[in-house]
C-alpha cells in the first residue's frame, strides 16, 4: 500500500494541474471501488473549481471555490494517477484495463485513476465533516506537521507493552507511517523494533521523532518508493528504493555498522503482526 510519502508524491504531482481548474466531464466506469460512488458522483463535481489539493495520512482531499463538497480520494492497494494531456505526459493515452474514474479539466488535462485491486476509494464529503468522517476522525498527527513532537509521541506511547514497530502503525499514534518507513525510521533511531512501546521516552522519543521526519522528508523528496504499483503522475517512478538502509535487505550489511554479514550479522527479518520487519540487531537497540 502507498504510503505517506507515495501519497504525498501523487498530490505534488496533481496540484499543478488540478488547482485553479474548473472540472469539465468525470467519468466513472464502474459503480463502485471499495465503496460504491456516492449517487450522481460525476454530476456533483462537473462545472466546479478546483481551490486545494491537500492531504491527510494516506487520503487526499480535493476542496472547491464554491466552498461545498470536497472529494476524498484513497489509491488503496495498487491505485494510481496518471495525467496526460496539457501538462501531463503528452498525447492522449489509449484507455486500459482498470482505467476506473476520468476527469477533464478546462485546461485540456485528463486525470485517470487507474487500480487494479479496486482498494482505492472515491467519495465526497461536507467540509465541515473532514475533522469527524469515520475514515479521517481516528487518525493521529501527521508526522511532518507541527503536532508531532517528542512529548506528543512519548505521551501517546506512555504504558503501551506493544512493540514500538506495532505502535507505530498504528494510525492513533502517527498519520500516514507504513511498514517501510517504520522500518526505516526505526534503524535510524537505533531502537528495535522489538522494543516495548512504552520505554520510549526521552532521548529515545526525541531520535525516533527527528528520524521519521528525515526519512520521509528524504522519501518525498526522491519520489517515493517504486517496489510494485507506485507510479508518479507524470509516469515516473520514485527512487528512494535505492537508499533504503533495511528494508528488503536481510543478510545484507547495515550502512555505517559493524555488523559483519559473513559471520552472521547483517540485517534480519523477522515476523511482526503478519508484518515483515528489517532491522540491525547490532545497530538497534
Amino acid at each position: 500500500m502507498p504510503e505517506l510519502p507515495e501519497v504525498e508524491t501523487v498530490r505534488l504531482g496533481l496540484a499543478p494541474v488540478l488547482e485553479g481548474r474548473r472540472i469539465l466531464r468525470v467519468e466513472a466506469r464502474r459503480g463502485d471501488l471499495r465503496v460504491p460512488f456516492p449517487e450522481r458522483f460525476a454530476e456533483r463535481l462537473e462545472g466546479r473549481r478546483v481551490q486545494r489539493l491537500t492531504r491527510r495520512a494516506k487520503y487526499l482531499l480535493a476542496g472547491f471555490d464554491d466552498g461545498g463538497e470536497m472529494l476524498l480520494m484513497h489509491l488503496g492497494m495498487s491505485g494510481r494517477m496518471v495525467v496526460d494531456g496539457a501538462g501531463g505526459i503528452g498525447g492522449w493515452r489509449a484507455p486500459v484495463a482498470h482505467d476506473h474514474v476520468v476527469i477533464e479539466t478546462d485546461a485540456g488535462t485528463r486525470i485517470t485513476f487507474n487500480d487494479a485491486r479496486r482498494f482505492g476509494l472515491m467519495t465526497l464529503i461536507a467540509p465541515g465533516d473532514v475533522p469527524a468522517h469515520p475514515l479521517l476522525r481516528g487518525l493521529g498527527p501527521e508526522p511532518l506537521g507541527d503536532g508531532f513532537t517528542a512529548p506528543a509521541l512519548e505521551a501517546a506511547l506512555a504504558g503501551r507493552s506493544a512493540s514500538i514497530k506495532a505502535a507505530l502503525l498504528d494510525q492513533r499514534i502517527v498519520a500516514g507511517l507504513g511498514n517501510i518507513y517504520a522500518c526505516e525510521s526505526l534503524f535510524r533511531a537505533g531502537l528495535s523494533p522489538r522494543r516495548r512501546a512504552g520505554t520510549v521516552r526521552g532521548a529515545r522519543a526525541r531520535r525516533l521523532v527527528a528520524a521519521i521526519r528525515e526519512v520521509l522528508a528524504e522519501a518525498i523528496a526522491a519520489g517515493g518508493s517504486s517496489l510494485r504499483d507506485h507510479v508518479r503522475p507524470s509516469g515516473e517512478l520514485g527512487y528512494f528504493q535505492h537508499r533504503f538502509a533495511v528494508y528488503g535487505r536481510e543478510g545484507a550489511g547495515c550502512p555505517g555498522c559493524r555488523c559483519d554479514p559473513a559471520r552472521g550479522g547483517g540485517v534480519r527479518r523477522i515476523v511482526q503482526a503478519g508484518r515483515s520487519t528489517f532491522y540491525c540487531p547490532v545497530r538497534q537497540r
